[in-house]
């Protein structure tokens, strides 16, 4: 039965079903079949094997998404080793520290990243190859060496009569086995290293197909622009669709709208998955100013012309993400209220979802013809979720979990560990959110943000942000507890669009002063904002898109 349950065993199948299709394309650039892929994978296994790689040594990675980043993931997996993810844009002490923390005997890094790191400052490592074209720029073992200058003769004395789907054997995995190390990069500003077992992956990987199976098929395309380095853009941009025969395009450039648009509007994937800021900027740049008009308020107004509007911006706003996907899954974040009650009203198909690296990474999801708006859907099969509240559907509390998705812990800290997973197993994921009778989950806020008003009440800042988000010319806003006790929003605001109509800075100002008295008057008497911070550069983000609040907790 525990074979039933094998994550490698998905990749294996999917090759050897799928040898004749497209697999991965760096977008504008070369394309692999399923069969270039396996024969790439066996030739990283011989130099796993040459130099002494054994199960469960750990194989870093670290560059943008990238053709030869998959194949990389998949060669470690199939031979058994753990692969541990790191994200491109981590500050290059954060990749030695997690190179060195992890023990990973192996790096396989981007040029770009490359240029920034110190091999010295990574002395355990044997080698650092080169993701580009798997050149060997580092080698601290002689094996490694000969293995790569050899490597065509080595692969030739070893499939002497061409390489075949039948020559693909991998690694027989366990359920409980770890597979990945992925480092969390938080709003807290902590990383630690979340074990991820086989099962986790084999579970997402399967809820995927089980929920969009009917509508992502072998040979359909999807579009990768979320890091892979990171759980949600690595199982449902790439191994889900992998795992099923898909065409994959890597975005392997910095994912623009503009170059996002132009990737769908040429790949038309089957689905799309999004963090909400991306929705959010191509919907407010692109959508709502034509609706603002003066011509287009009064239209939207007339029963019969406002529901033709509707439909004619639903089907421009379908074409923009290629016109042919079955639905947007939004995840990593809070969604902008204003926007998800606009996409409602054209019904528009999204849905959004919740999870955690911790979880690899789903909690909850829900199809998009049956989700609830403001909700994250409802735990996936193989999880079960609570809210410790005395009344879960009313009164916010921690939201919990447990199932086959949780991870086997923090790898070399058992206390952080303990911290989050108690002893029947729930894992305490520290956000805050209700629960309804039919199970549909609400997040409130994360527990480490929630703040305590002048009487003790609880004050959640990211409702209050959302508020404030949606008014003039802003962008993006952060409410914080200053030192006197008093609430201060720290606001970025869309300077673009107000010096192209002619606002001057301090008319900017003016505007975000008045954005403050008319967010009072929506607010509790204790979630008052006191005064108004404007920042001129957008506030510092992790891979989710999620403002990282730790650093800008005061007012200054």
């Amino acid at each position: 039965m525990e074979n039933e349950k094998s994550f490698i065993a998905l990749i294996e199948k999917s090759i050897k079903k799928n040898w004749d299709l497209d697999a991965l394309t760096d977008y504008k650039g070369v394309t692999l079949q399923y069969k270039d892929v396996a024969r790439k994978i066996e030739k990283l296994h011989i130099i796993f094997e040459e130099c002494g790689i054994k199960p469960g040594d750990k194989i870093a990675a670290c560059s943008r998404n990238m053709s030869n980043w998959g194949v990389t993931f998949l060669a470690t997996v199939s031979y058994g080793a753990v692969i541990v993810p790191i994200l491109h844009e981590f500050k290059p002490d954060q990749v030695h520290n997690i190179v060195n923390h992890s023990e990973a005997k192996l790096l396989f890094v981007g040029d770009v990243v490359w240029e920034n790191l110190d091999e010295s400052a990574m002395p355990d490592l044997e080698g650092v190859i080169l993701l580009n074209d798997f050149s060997v720029l580092v080698s601290r073992n002689e094996k490694l060496t000969n293995a790569r200058q050899n490597l065509n003769a080595l692969f030739g004395k070893k499939f002497p009569m061409n390489f075949r789907k039948e020559h693909v054997s991998y690694y027989k995995d366990q359920p409980d086995e770890m597979l990945v190390l992925n480092y969390t990069s938080g709003s807290t500003g902590f990383s630690k290293g979340v074990m991820l077992p086989a099962r986790s992956m084999w579970s997402n990987i399967e809820f995927g197909h089980e929920k969009l199976g009917k509508c992502l098929k072998a040979g359909d395309s999807i579009v990768s622009m979320l890091p892979m380095a990171h759980m949600y853009g690595l199982a449902f941009e790439f191994l889900y669709e992998f795992c099923y025969g898909c065409h994959i395009y890597f975005l392997t450039r910095m994912p623009s709208p503009k170059i996002i648009l132009q990737a769908f509007a040429e790949v038309k994937p089957s689905l799309v998955i999004a963090v909400p800021l991306i929705i959010e900027k191509i919907i407010k740049k692109n959508v709502l100013p034509k609706l603002e008009t003066p011509t287009m308020k009064f239209l939207m107004h007339v029963p019969l012309v406002s529901d033709k509007i509707r439909e004619k911006v639903r089907e421009q706003l379908m074409n923009a993400f290629g016109g042919e996907f079955y639905e947007i899954v939004v995840g990593g974040a809070a969604f902008n209220q204003e926007i998800e009650a606009f996409m409602r009203s054209i019904e528009f198909p999204y849905t959004v979802g919740y999870g955690m690296t911790e979880c690899a990474p789903l909690i909850c999801y829900e199809d998009w013809k049956k989700f609830k708006a403001g909700s994250c859907g409802k735990a996936v099969e193989n999880m079960e979720v609570k809210v410790l509240s005395p009344d879960p559907a009313n009164i916010p509390g921690e939201i919990i979990c447990r199932g086959d998705n949780v991870m086997l812990g923090y790898y070399k800290n058992e206390e952080a560990t303990k911290e989050v997973i108690d002893e029947e197993g729930w894992m305490h994921t520290g956000d805050l959110g209700v629960i309804d009778e039919n199970g549909y989950v609400t997040i409130k806020g994360r527990s480490k943000n929630m703040l305590l008003g002048p009487s003790g009440q609880n004050i959640y800042p990211e409702e209050i942000e959302d508020k404030l988000n949606n008014m003039p010319y802003v962008n993006e806003s952060i409410i914080i507890q200053a030192l006197d006790g008093k609430l201060a929003a720290l606001i970025y605001p869309d300077f673009d669009l107000a010096f192209s109509q002619g606002m001057t800075e301090k008319q900017v100002e003016e505007q975000m002063e008045a954005n403050r008295v008319a967010l009072n008057a929506q607010i509790a008497a204790y979630e008052q904002v006191a005064r108004v911070k404007i920042y001129h550069e957008e506030f510092e983000k992790t891979p989710k898109k999620s403002i990282k609040r730790f650093l800008y907790q005061e007012a200054r």
